[in-house]
């Protein structure tokens, strides 16, 4: 059989010239370890030996709302189990496309569910090393003649044995620019993705409708593409949800009144500009953090207590422009 017109020095089939380092062959062989024995004829024994059940819980219990999201990745980890259990049967058959596309607004929660998805196939089998590579256009595209299949292959060597993960992977394709070379790029990942899909999962992120319409001038794209996730944009009650999470992550609360006031933030934020749903949630919190701080750091002399040093309240949040700008009659 002929080689692939684009072979990546990391993956499988470079690494049978035996010139991967120690650390490496060592990284590989742990990652069996998660691997279901061919012995196993359960789904719970697949899942108890390969240890996905708990990333499947965790994303359950950390990731907030996105149930349509959530119930995806348990069809694909089904289909992952079910495999496994055809193939200790004997039951031979091609290897499931795994390369995906998650579309959606900033903020909900593309990057952390790759991240879970690339712990899920590591356990299962899928992948060697379970690592998240994310990049974007930037990471791929040269700025001239011969720069760019470089760039791109080193980022292909780098998340072989895991999943690659482009966001806005819309901007690769620029037909306006007859000299761009985003078109190379898409070139070397289609080869990469079908010659090498057994070594390598690429997920494709951005806007939905900038998302098909980027598979629609790429047909050889999304033909390679067998799972569509579209994450939607959170509730105000999730994103409150949210907040309380990030808060006690930090072993931070809401004083007397706060978390209502936040919830008023969040109503007049939605309705603005540039709103990124968990990712404004985030930034408000920091700058509300911030607030607190000022306002501690004014009485330098008074021995604070742990209450204090963890409280958030009211006014931390109710002094951000948000309120000032939803205030505003004259402001949209």
């Amino acid at each position: 059989m002929a080689a692939p017109l684009y072979s990546i020095p990391g993956s499988v089939t470079g690494a049978a010239a035996g010139t991967e380092p120690t650390d490496a062959a060592a990284q590989d062989a742990s990652a069996m370890a998660h691997v279901p024995s061919q012995d196993a004829r359960t789904v719970s024994e697949v899942l108890a030996q390969s240890q996905a059940g708990e990333v499947m819980q965790e994303l359950e219990r950390d990731l907030v709302g996105l149930a349509p999201v959530k119930a995806r990745i348990r069809d694909i980890a089904a289909l992952l189990v079910i495999d496994k259990l055809r193939v200790n049967l004997g039951l031979q058959a091609q290897a499931p496309s795994l390369h995906m596309s998650f579309t959606g607004n900033p903020g909900t929660g593309k990057t952390t569910v790759a991240m879970r998805m690339a712990q899920i196939l590591f356990r299962l089998g899928y992948v060697r090393k379970g690592h998240l590579v994310a990049v974007t256009r930037d990471d791929l595209v040269g700025q001239y003649i011969g720069h760019t299949a470089p760039k791109t292959k080193e980022v292909l060597k780098r998340a072989m044995g895991g999943v690659l993960f482009i966001d806005e992977a819309y901007y690769l394709y620029r037909p306006e620019n007859e000299r761009d070379y985003g078109q190379e790029a898409i070139e070397i990942l289609l080869q990469v993705m079908e010659n090498q899909r057994d070594d390598l999962v690429v997920i494709l992120a951005g806007y939905k409708d900038r998302m098909e319409a980027f598979f629609r001038s790429n047909p050889g794209m999304s033909s390679r593409i067998a799972h569509h996730l579209d994450f939607p944009d959170y509730p105000s009650a999730d994103l409150l949800r949210i907040a309380d999470k990030l808060l006690e992550e930090q072993n931070y609360h809401f004083g007397p009144g706060a978390r209502a006031t936040f919830a008023e933030y969040l109503e007049n934020r939605i309705r603005q500009p540039h709103f990124a749903n968990a990712r404004s949630v985030r930034n408000a919190l920091d700058r509300a953090r911030l607030r607190q701080a000022s306002r501690l750091f004014a009485d330098r002399e008074r021995q604070f207590t742990a209450e204090e040093l963890t409280t958030i309240a009211s006014s931390d949040i109710r002094a951000s422009r948000v309120f000032q700008s939803a205030a505003a009659p004259t402001q949209t």
